[in-house]
């Protein structure tokens, strides 16, 4: 069998797992809710006026199964990476719903909106958890190199090695770099020689490049934007490889750019791509600082008795105030106090010039692994970000947020370039990108880069994203000291 037809066997097999799984989800989903709402149908509970709904169940789960599969939730270019596959999920059902309410509402028909009311909700968190599920399945197997797309690279020595390099460091994603095509570059004294891939051709007509293509047999053919290939051969490249059932990649030299400021619009076909502009609107301002206030109130409430323990913890460890005042930088360029349970002696801002020589953060921002300023208390505080939780009332306040880019300290932003600066056009947040990609274990570029993302890449479904991502790396401890 053919490594073509294995991994379309692959992409095949992922989506009838996923056709089942949605079929059992919203069969529960809408049988469920018409017992809760009208009783067990096989006892006298069930009433006259919850009968209909037993087919209107069966109805409402076929139509549901089906919208999930026209909205494109099982494309096997949104499975297994991105937020794209959830959104798709989360859209279906809401058309279904909403195409439910009108016909209901123009068919002047009484449908019971408790049965709506337990069916919507309670199918869609299933079909998200299972998605979960069935994605971390997924990666499982990419992690051991299986379900993934065997990728050859075309383009220069350099934009090849850049493709493939982002490539590898999104091995979840599942695409694989295999082999480099370098279209017109010469075999002696160049660079191809750094090349960590093998070299599978050097021509540049379209011919030649799809006999080469046959001969190696990938899964997928990326073009990486510093390919030096006519736009006829491009076409001709891509109607060859359409009949050989390769899939075709188009790499931009736009980076760290999220689909949301991304639009396409074809002229005289060419396929312009329309990048927005980075701020956040009026509305999406409202959004968020809503959302951090009632999160932020609902967590102070919840973590009422955790935050007097943790107080009472730190105030008998050592001596010394309960809480750490700092001032940092927030949005703009303001400064403002930032809150932390205290986790270092009293003189521990006096003594950080004497422990300069042993740093072991990045770049720009100071972390000692075994910090001797650090308490017992403070120690376990930090391992699991505890120190932390007093931010809540600066979120509540308005001078940070639940999530965006770190708060800086006032001497880190006076290093900042142009490009850091722009890290300062949002609120800062408790948890960001950084936090959940590695924290201490990031380099400064790293950490510049995911701000950045964040900051031109708002979008209300990514700080959700985030914030169920901080419960996993706060107990996996990954980068914390």
């Amino acid at each position: 069998m053919s490594t073509i037809k294995q991994n379309v066997g692959w992409a095949q097999r992922y989506g009838r797992k996923l056709a089942i799984v949605d079929a059992a989800v919203v069969l529960w989903a809408t049988v469920g809710a018409l017992i809760i709402r009208f009783g067990v149908p096989e006892t006298e509970r069930l009433s006259a006026r919850g009968q209909p709904y037993v087919v209107l169940s069966l109805v409402l789960a076929a139509g549901w199964w089906a919208v999930l599969s026209l909205r494109g939730s099982r494309e096997p270019t949104v499975l297994g990476h991105g937020a794209e596959e959830y959104k798709r999920v989360v859209s279906a059902s809401l058309i279904l719903f909403g195409i439910v309410a009108i016909v209901s509402y123009a068919l002047q028909l009484d449908t019971a909106r408790g049965y709506v009311g337990v069916a919507l909700p309670a199918g869609l968190i299933m079909l998200l958890l299972s998605r979960v599920i069935v994605r971390r399945l997924l990666h499982i197997e990419r992690a051991h190199g299986k379900s993934s797309l065997r990728v050859l690279v075309i383009g220069s020595t350099s934009g090849v090695q850049h493709l493939s390099d982002s490539l590898r460091a999104q091995p979840m994603a599942g695409y694989i770099p295999v082999g480099a095509y370098l279209p017109g570059v010469e075999t002696e004294g160049s660079t191809a020689r750094t090349l960590d891939l093998p070299i599978v051709g050097r021509a540049t007509n379209a011919d030649d490049i799809v006999a080469d293509i046959k001969v190696f047999s990938p899964d997928a053919v990326a073009l990486s934007s510093s390919m030096q290939l006519a736009p006829e051969t491009i076409r001709a490249l891509g109607w060859a490889l359409a009949d050989l059932n390769i899939r075709l990649i188009l790499a931009p030299a736009l980076t760290d750019v999220a689909g949301p400021r991304i639009h396409t619009q074809p002229v005289a076909g060419l396929p312009l791509i329309h990048v927005s502009t980075p701020n956040l609107e009026k509305g999406q301002r409202f959004i968020k600082r809503t959302m951090d206030i009632f999160g932020a109130g609902i967590l102070i409430v919840a973590f009422s008795p955790l935050l007097a323990l943790l107080a009472l913890l730190v105030r008998f460890d050592s001596q010394g105030p309960v809480l750490f005042r700092q001032e940092r930088v927030g949005t703009a360029g303001e400064h403002f106090r930032m809150f932390k349970f205290r986790s270092m002696v009293v003189d521990a801002e006096s003594r950080l010039e004497q422990l300069r020589a042993n740093h072991e953060g990045n770049e720009v921002l100071f972390k000692l692994i075994n910090d001797p300023r650090i308490t017992r208390v403070g120690r376990v505080l930090r391992k699991f970000s505890l120190d932390e939780l007093p931010q809540l009332f600066n979120v509540l306040g308005g001078s940070m947020s639940l999530v965006g880019p770190r708060p800086p300290l006032a001497a880190e932003v006076e290093r900042y370039d142009i490009r850091a600066h722009r890290r300062l056009l949002v609120r800062p947040g408790m948890t960001g990108l950084w936090q959940v990609s590695g924290r201490s274990l990031l380099s400064w570029d790293e950490t510049v880069r995911l701000d950045l993302y964040y900051v031109e890449n708002w979008s209300f479904l990514g700080d959700l994203t985030i914030l169920l991502r901080t419960f996993k790396a706060v107990l996996g401890r990954h980068g914390a000291f």
